[in-house]
């Protein structure tokens, strides 16, 4: 059976199949061509129980709240807003860039939305501006990433359900603040020295005005509370993650028909038929997923993977290496919520071996595939910015690489740096106080740390 599943794996993949099929097939045969006693009827209904998930309802409603926003003018307002903070320095439209797409992962929760609702604004004035395309792309690309980092985040859902309820989300969500501006920070150093290096940004720049600040806040003003009220009812205890999705959907509505009067009703039906085709894009990778991570739970793969690497290494620094290598080469590879899926219930045994904290874990998965968003030659987020730009992926992948250096220095900072995502849920009270770093760390070999 597990021959036959690998190799149905490899070759679909290859041939270039929707990872969604690459996976059903992989299923059937593993059970068809093995020989399984196990009837095929349960793959079916493995990929409908998987769904049947409440907290999982997140992730329809923060796309249609996603969505709702791009097309009631938030994305255009939040542009305008960091222009006027940062567009007088040195790279100052670049780094208007990443901050704008740091404030709409705040809203969206989505890579890709992030890339569409900044990039298809920001790649045009980047080049009126000066910037070359491509580097223009490659950054949207990268930037683009932060929005499964800052919550919501719907990768982090995925995990939180992948980990068995064991695993909290609005902890995950908490924890995801300081990683994802410390991956902002790293990108706007990036644009800062090209841009001083090569001369980039030197037309249509923004001086410093107080006034325009002050307008562009008030201008924004709407789009910049939602996340406020969204996490912010969300640790208040005043609604649950899910229930907060339909709360950002609604005011996302509101906001943006009858406040900034940018969406007409006629825009409903197209905006809701596209976020129902994103949301079975991802529901259907979910399913699918879950049944190939059952076949291989059935096969004990599992264990023989957490055998391997735990036989490499005997400390959390080494395993934490070993895996970021696999979790940067499996983003290439695999879309973000099936490598969540099928990873995660092999990696928390593993992990536990170690103490290392499952919160923290959750953060490190998420910046690892996060990063894979944007790299070839399954980066959702390069086709994209491609798109957008009308360039290669040729191109885009060059100019993409001191954006990617940035972004693994900042990822194994976060990941040896536990206080960095860890730091935040603890101040709120979320988790067990501990704030060691976990370079500083003995090997453990008591489960980790329970959740409240």
């Amino acid at each position: 059976m597990t021959a036959a599943l690998f190799i149905t794996f490899a070759v679909t993949a290859i041939l270039g199949f929707p990872i969604w099929i690459v996976l059903a097939l992989s299923c059937f045969a593993g059970i068809f061509l093995g020989g399984s006693a196990t009837p095929m009827l349960v793959i079916a209904q493995r990929m409908f129980t998987s769904v049947d998930s409440f907290p999982l309802l997140a992730i329809p409603l923060f796309m249609v709240a996603g969505n709702l926003m791009e097309g009631g003018g938030i994305s255009r307002r939040l542009i305008n807003f960091c222009n006027s903070l940062l567009g007088s320095f040195t790279g100052g439209l670049a780094m208007v860039a990443v901050l704008t797409c740091m404030l709409f992962a705040a809203i969206s929760g989505s890579g890709p939305a992030t890339v569409a609702a900044i990039g298809g604004i920001m790649i045009p004035e980047m080049e009126k501006a000066g910037y070359p395309k491509a580097f223009s792309a490659a950054l949207l690309s990268v930037a683009g990433g932060i929005g499964v980092i800052i919550p919501p985040s719907l990768p982090m859902v995925n995990y939180a359900v992948s980990a068995g309820g064991s695993v909290s989300i609005s902890t995950l969500f908490a924890a995801g603040f300081g990683p994802g501006i410390l991956v902002g920070i790293s990108l706007m150093l990036v644009c800062y020295f090209t841009s001083k290096k090569y001369g980039y940004g030197q037309k249509n720049k923004v001086p410093f005005s107080l006034h325009n600040v002050g307008k562009s806040f008030v201008d924004a003003i709407c789009a910049l509370i939602m996340p406020v009220i969204v996490l912010g009812g969300i640790y208040g205890g005043v609604f649950t993650p899910t229930e907060a999705a339909g709360v950002a959907a609604i005011y996302g509505f509101v906001v943006g028909t009858f406040v900034y009067r940018d969406l007409k009703l006629k825009d409903l039906p197209q905006l809701l038929m596209n976020s129902g085709k994103g949301t079975a894009m991802v529901m259907i990778i979910v399913g699918a997923a879950s049944s190939f991570g059952w076949i291989l739970t059935s096969a004990r793969i599992p264990d023989v993977i957490a055998a391997f690497m735990v036989s490499l290494t005997d400390s959390p620094f080494g395993i934490l290496l070993v895996i970021n290598i696999f979790l940067l080469i499996v983003g290439c590879l695999m879309d973000v919520t099936a490598a969540i899926i099928i990873l995660t219930p092999i990696f928390l045994p593993i992990i536990s071996q170690f103490g290392i904290d499952p919160i923290h874990f959750g953060i490190i998965m998420t910046v690892n595939l996060a990063i894979g968003q944007s790299t070839p030659p399954l980066g959702v987020n390069l086709f994209v910015s491609c798109g957008i730009a009308k360039i290669s992926i040729e191109e885009n992948a060059r100019a993409m690489v001191k954006f990617l250096i940035a972004n693994i220095i900042a990822l194994f900072l976060i990941t040896y740096i536990e206080p960095i995502s860890l730091t935040i849920p603890r101040l709120m009270g979320l988790m067990c106080p501990q704030t060691v770093p976990i370079v500083m760390m003995s090997v453990r070999s008591s489960p980790a740390h329970k959740k409240y």
